[in-house]
């Protein structure tokens, strides 16, 4: 049986999968980050903790994040980011600009990418990195 919450999936079928599926992945991953992160920090009550989740994982707060990640990533990382970034998605939302977009999808991405490769000590690392004030 496969263990869907701790994956090192082979290189073969990571290669397999486009753009913008480690970017669908690599959202839930974020997301759910996110949510345990608010949770176990208390940084919102139950009422709010949607609203707040909202806040961090909307496009324009992903490429703000994001950006404080650039200068840690390696080469490997680093070519999966932009290969996230060049993705092309059919449409963009209303509250962030194609940029924004473009970036959060390319975290997205390199999220999926380290999850499906069983990185989950460098997801965190990146994602502390992240979430620093």
């Amino acid at each position: 049986m496969t263990d869907y919450f701790h994956l090192a999936a082979g290189q073969g079928t990571i290669n397999t999968i486009s753009n913008l599926g480690l970017a669908h992945l690599g959202d839930a991953v974020y997301e759910l980050m996110v949510r345990s992160w608010l949770c176990l920090h208390g940084k919102a009550t139950a009422k709010g903790l949607h609203r707040a989740a909202v806040h961090y994982v909307a496009a324009p707060a992903q490429a703000r994040r994001a950006e404080r990640l650039l200068p840690t990533l390696t080469t490997e990382e680093r070519d999966v980011f932009r290969r996230g970034r060049n993705a092309c998605p059919h449409s963009i939302p209303q509250n962030a600009s194609r940029e924004e977009y473009q970036t959060a999808t390319a975290l997205e991405a390199l999220f999926g990418w380290l999850y499906l490769n069983g990185r989950n000590d460098r997801l965190n690392e990146l994602f502390a990195r992240m979430m620093e004030e």
